[in-house]
């Protein structure tokens, strides 16, 4: 019989089959088997023909402490209908990495080998890990298959974009481990907010002068990426937009790196709709509107001229937004003198529901620091929290937002 999902079930025990499509990418499974082995999860391992050209059965079967699946005509478990017993075993299928073809094949409901007969005859949750050069993933048919696939309830996770091993760049790299176990972890965890999206904006923009020169901030990320953990962690899908920082990124979250306000603004757009969307980047007011091609060099004949003009306000467009809104709209303001004051008057002009408002004073530390002393500002009024670790103030800000969304 088939396995429900329960809602509060853990990884420990759970019994997934791993599907090892063919792509350079199969070399991250053995990592996948490590991670999930790590969180008592049985693995069943499936290795299609092109996968066993990258990694070997010994290795996987090694890992898993398993037996390697990878015959369809096996003539001892096929006499108890194995392909059956395989798919309808299983908590969750994991298909990494899940390759153009194999995508294509079971877009069009093929079973021609193992792996694709168990995953037409499953019942299982199915979870993809798509890899593939970029022109592939682009490709109208592969986008067209994707599309069938989501329409029938198989989940994602990823790709990314990267470097890739044909040498190109763009989206089609196989979500790291950390990522796909993530994933994989939430599918067994049902908090508040899942079924929700939120979209975290987090860290400086840099505004170029000229090729080596650009205007910025001190912002870090570190406070934006809390939030998206926290979000995270609560079930949410998330999408952090982020400026150049080097804290590393949450896992679970689809990161979407971006440099200058444009290019957030066009970042947040295209990660709309969301339930929730929380701006705690620090977006640079304004840019050079005469962008120098070459270095600036000093002369001797005085100051360069620099123009400046205004970037868009990304959190007063979403704020103001006639339809698509986000039903709950939270700002950042980083302020050095009347706090609460010019939080609440930020909080009416962008259009916002919340303001989360803090004291950016050199003397705080507070800007680039690990610690934060926030004001939160609503239509209900003003609460003032003592100073506590960003983590911390994440995860009382990701409550909030649960209990408000609930």
């Amino acid at each position: 019989m088939c396995l429900p999902m329960g809602e509060t079930r853990m990884l420990a025990s759970r019994r997934i089959l791993l599907v090892i499509g063919g792509g350079i990418a199969a070399y991250k499974s053995l990592e996948i088997i490590r991670r999930l082995r790590e969180r008592s999860v049985e693995i069943i391992p499936v290795l299609t023909s092109a996968g066993a050209e990258f990694v070997t059965p010994l290795s996987v079967s090694a890992l898993a402490g398993n037996q390697v699946h990878r015959d369809l005509f096996d003539l001892t478990m096929e006499a108890e209908m194995g392909h059956i017993a395989l798919g309808r075993s299983a908590d969750l299928i994991l298909v990494a990495p899940a390759t153009a073809n194999l995508m294509a094949r079971m877009a069009t409901g093929q079973a021609d080998d193992l792996a694709t007969t168990i995953l037409l005859a499953t019942c299982a949750k199915v979870v993809l890990a798509p890899a593939m050069n970029v022109r592939m993933w682009e490709n109208p048919a592969t986008r067209r298959n994707v599309a069938t696939l989501k329409s029938e309830g198989i989940a994602f996770v990823g790709p990314n974009d990267g470097d890739m091993a044909c040498g190109e760049f763009g989206p089609g790299r196989m979500a790291e481990p950390a990522e796909i176990v993530a994933a994989v972890e939430n599918m067994f965890s049902r908090g508040p907010l899942t079924g929700k999206k939120a979209l975290v904006t987090s860290g400086p923009t840099h505004e170029p002068i000229d090729p080596v020169r650009y205007i910025a901030n001190r912002s870090s990320g570190m406070q934006g990426n809390a939030i998206a953990r926290a979000l995270k962690a609560l079930g949410a899908e998330v999408v952090l937009v982020s400026g150049p920082v080097d804290v590393a990124s949450p896992e679970g979250v689809r990161v979407v790196r971006v440099q200058t306000a444009r290019e957030m603004m066009d970042a947040v757009h295209s990660a709309l709709p969301a339930d929730v969307a929380v701006f705690a980047a620090a977006v640079a007011d304004w840019r050079v509107k005469n962008v120098y091609g070459g270095k600036i060099k000093k002369t001797g004949k005085g100051l360069p001229k620099i123009e400046f003009e205004e970037n868009p306000d990304i959190l007063a467009t979403v704020g103001r937004m006639k339809s698509g809104r986000p039903e709950l709209v939270i700002g950042f303001a980083a302020e050095t003198d009347d706090i609460a004051g010019n939080a609440a008057s930020k909080r009416l002009r962008k259009g916002c529901d919340w303001v989360v408002a803090n004291d950016v004073s050199p003397e705080t530390g507070i800007m680039g620091g690990t610690e934060n002393a926030v004001t939160l500002v609503t239509e209900n009024g003003v609460d003032t929290w003592d100073r506590m670790s960003k983590n911390e103030v994440a995860v009382r800000l990701a409550d909030l937002v649960a209990r408000e969304l609930s």
